[in-house]
């Protein structure tokens, strides 16, 4: 099983200047995630900006409407991501449980559509198609 892990913070500080405590947490989570690619379950991760070059767009149903960042009055921001390959949801919990985190953080797991949740939706050949990075028309790896 895939999951997301979503990481929201209630404010991002400017990391042009990290102050001692922001360094000992990168550091931390580098920690942390060198324990995730041991155990075989990281995939990938980043770290996400909510500066000038990010965009928020809203779609009401008739109008597109764009938003420059930051995204100031946000309760919670995105700040990063990770994917991780793990045998259920209660293991993709354990690591989260182990995660490094900071006051006011919250930590989100969502799993993956797989290509078997949307065997109704697919012909057989689709779901027999190798996934090794390919995509068929749905967008599934």
């Amino acid at each position: 099983m895939r999951v997301m892990v979503f990481t929201k913070v209630a404010e991002l500080g400017d990391l042009s200047a990290p102050t001692p405590e922001e360094l000992e947490a990168f550091a931390a989570m580098d920690r942390f995630t060198e324990e995730l690619v041991e155990a075989g379950v990281f995939v990938a991760a980043a770290g996400l900006k909510n500066g000038p070059e990010s965009r928020r767009l809203t779609f009401d149903g008739t109008e597109l409407a764009v938003v420059d960042g930051p995204f100031a009055e946000s309760k919670e921001l995105v700040a990063g991501f990770s994917i991780w390959q793990v045998k259920d949801i209660d293991e993709a919990l354990a690591w989260v449980k182990r995660a490094p985190m900071t006051a006011g953080s919250v930590i989100e797991i969502l799993p993956f559509y797989e290509v078997e949740d949307l065997a109704e939706f697919v012909t057989p050949e689709e779901l027999a198609a190798p996934r090794g990075g390919e995509r068929g028309k749905l967008g599934v790896a």
